[in-house]
Formats: C-alpha cells, structure tokens, sequence
C-alpha cells in the first residue's frame, strides 16, 4: 500500500501550484491562451476518462497507472524546456493535453488497483486505513510543496540570505515537479497486479461494454447515485472557494504577501480529518456521515457570504475538514459498493461528476457575476465579489433540497 500512497503525492502534490498562473503568464502567455490551455486540459480529461477506466478493468490496472507516471514525466519536461517566443504555445498546448491524458489514466485505476490487492477478509475496515494514511501523508505533503513551491518561484529571499545571486529563471517549481514526476513513475512501475486481475488480450467491444455497464451501474444503484450526487454538490462549491480564494482574500483586508502561506494552511486540518474519518467511519451510518459532512460545507460558505474583515479567515477550517472527509469517504463506499469487475469504471464516472459538477458551478457564478456588474456599472471588482458569495450558500441549501427529493424519488418501489 505504501507504493500507492507515494503514487498519489508523488503525482498531485506539485510544487507550481501556488504560482501556477503566474508562471504560466511569466513564460509569454497572454490571459487568453492561458485560459484557452485550461479548457483543453479539462477537455481532455472529461473525453477520456471513462475509457481510460474502462481500458484498466479490460486490461489490467498496472499498465494504466504505469502510463499515468511516465505521461507526467513527459508533461513535466515539454514544461520545463519550453522554449520561448513562437513555439511557447503550441508546445504547451501538447503540456496541457499530455497532462490531461495523464489525469485520465490515473482517475481510478490506482485506487482499484490497491484496493483489489487487498486480502478480502476485512477488505473495507483495511482500506479504511489506508485512506487515513493517504490523507495524512498528502496534506503534509501539500504543505511543504505549497511554501516552497512559492519560494522556488521567487527565491530572491532565499539566495539573498545566503549572500548568493539569484537565479534568472522561475521554472525552479518546474524543475522539482519534474524530479516529483520520476518518483510517480518509480512507484507506478513497483506496483503489481492481483493474479486474479491479470489479463493478457484487449477487446474494443469489451471496453465498450463495460462503459455501459459501468453506466448503469451508476443511474441504478441508488446508494451509489446519491452518493455521486452528494459528492458533486460538496465538491462543487467548496472548489469555487480554492479558485476563488485570493479574491476572498483581498476582500477580507488579508496582506498579499500570506496568501500562499493561507494556502499551505489549507492542507493542515488533513491530518486532523484522517483520524476523524476513521472514528466517524467506525460508528455512523453513511447518512449521517455526509450529513455532517454538508453542514461543514454549509457552516463555511456561509461565512465566506459575510466576509468579515480579517475574522473571516475562520472559514477556511470548515471547507479544508470537509473535502479530505468527502474524498475518504466517497472513495471509502464507491470501492465497497461497486463489484470489482467494474471498479475503474464506475471510480471513473466519479471523476467525471465532479468535474462537471465543477465546471457547471464555476459557468453559473461567473454568470451571475457578469450580471451583477453588469447591473451596477459603478462598482469595482471586489464589490461584485463581495454581491455575488451569498449565491454560495444558497445555491447549497437548493441542491440539498434537490437531493432530498431525488432521495425520496429513488426510494419509491
């Protein structure tokens, strides 16, 4: 389990995060390309991630995960040695798409591929502890990426310290995501194939027909729909806050200078999470668990909509508990509820769900940003800003109401 748990910081904690756009804008891009690379990543996600789900259940999980890591030492390295001027784009254009592709196949087939490694007596209260050591390992791993991500950026303070000149380039953040990238790939290789799993011949036609299994699966199961439905509502929203965030920031009066410190304080209520799940886990049904799960959701939008100056800082503890709970335990019952002949499929669809979920809230509260500025032409940005995050919360307590119909619905014979 342990190659699983360095697969996944390896693959997500990445030290150009936190100057992502900033570096993105610093190589010659201008807004409007940047934008146009971030359409074409989430492209490339969404059209193949199903069928990279489905391909790991066909085939093997291992060669998937394999292909994720040596996919991100390719993205890495068209990133770090991409030249300027003409050819900046069309080359980061190929970045953008290579990393899409290696989103897609990773999305599900590690997680199957450790859970089904798993000895079956006790597989669920196992996997369960996995999971809280992941959440542990990546949160303290998002910290450190996090500040020295922002530091390697900018290392003037750093080099200036130790009496040296500073480096002319900010491909630093870069350069350690690419060493990050071999260790993906190290660890992707180390990893085996149950015997029962290991198959030698791929079928087109058996892909589909998983796909479309895996998708009624999906629309039937109501244990699983509701779930899924559930965790596109929560996720939704509290990524609008992580985009968002900066602007939150500025509005409640916070210096600059510590959003990227903010930013690292994000992944510390993870450790704390992981030992709450497993507790929670133990003793409540799944209801209750992602009843609790809303109301810290809820409890933190409802803050952002008052954006108290500097207090209002608070909000971040709420939403940084919530979404390493919603990922232990959406993670936790899809893999005990689906069969395991569809696992990488239906894990799959999860990852397809919210990112739609996503993008259709990020579209909905740019809109109505649009139109509040739109309605109030004397207003500046942080006034629309401020306007538009009590449609946060509201847009919550609607999609729960929703949900509870659904649920309703669902349960009639």
């Amino acid at each position: 389990m342990w190659r699983f748990i360095a697969f996944r910081i390896f693959f997500n904690a990445r030290f150009y995060y936190p100057v992502l756009g900033v570096l993105f804008l610093d190589l010659g891009l201008t807004l409007d390309q940047y934008a146009l690379l971030n359409v074409v990543w989430a492209v490339t996600i969404l059209t193949m991630e199903i069928p990279s789900g489905a391909l790991a259940d066909s085939i093997g999980r291992r060669p998937l995960v394999v292909a994720a890591g040596g996919l991100m030492v390719l993205e890495m390295s068209v990133l770090a040695f991409a030249p300027t001027g003409a050819w900046l784009f069309p080359v980061l254009l190929l970045n953008r798409v290579v990393s899409g592709l290696a989103e897609a196949c990773a999305s599900g087939a590690d997680e199957a591929l450790a859970y089904d490694s798993l000895p079956e007596e006790r597989r669920d209260e196992v996997w369960r502890g996995v999971l809280a050591r992941l959440v542990r390992w990546k949160s303290g791993a998002f910290f450190v990426t996090m500040i020295l991500g922002a530091l390697a950026f900018d290392p003037s303070v750093v080099f200036d310290w130790v009496g040296m000149e500073t480096p002319l380039t900010t491909r630093w953040p870069v350069y350690l995501t690419l060493g990050m990238s071999l260790g993906a790939l190290w660890s992707a290789w180390g990893m085996r194939e149950p015997p029962a799993r290991h198959r030698q011949r791929f079928h087109m036609g058996e892909a589909f027909a998983r796909i479309w299994a895996g998708a009624r699966v999906v629309c039937s199961d109501r244990r699983i729909a509701l779930l899924l439905l559930t965790a596109v509502l929560c996720d939704s929203l509290v990524r609008i806050f992580l985009t968002f965030g900066s602007n939150y920031y500025r509005l409640i009066e916070i210096p600059p200078v510590i959003n990227g410190f903010l930013g690292s304080a994000y992944a510390l209520p993870g450790f704390f999470a992981a030992s709450l799940a497993a507790w929670m886990g133990a003793r409540w049904r799944p209801a209750r668990i992602f009843l609790c799960i809303g109301g810290l959701v809820l409890l933190g939008l409802a803050g952002l909509s008052l954006a108290t100056p500097l207090w209002g800082v608070w909000v971040i503890v709420p939403l940084a508990l919530a979404a390493p709970l919603l990922a232990f335990f959406v993670s936790s019952y899809l893999n005990e509820w689906c069969d395991s002949s569809l696992r990488a499929t239906v894990l799959s669809f999860r990852g397809v769900a919210m990112n739609l979920g996503y993008g259709t809230a990020g579209l909905a509260f740019g809109g109505f940003a649009a139109a509040v500025r739109e309605a109030n032409p004397g207003w500046d940005a942080d006034e629309v800003f401020r306007c538009v995050l009590p449609a946060l919360p509201v847009a919550f307590v609607l999609g729960a109401a929703g949900l509870l119909a659904v649920r309703k619905i669902m349960a009639r014979p």
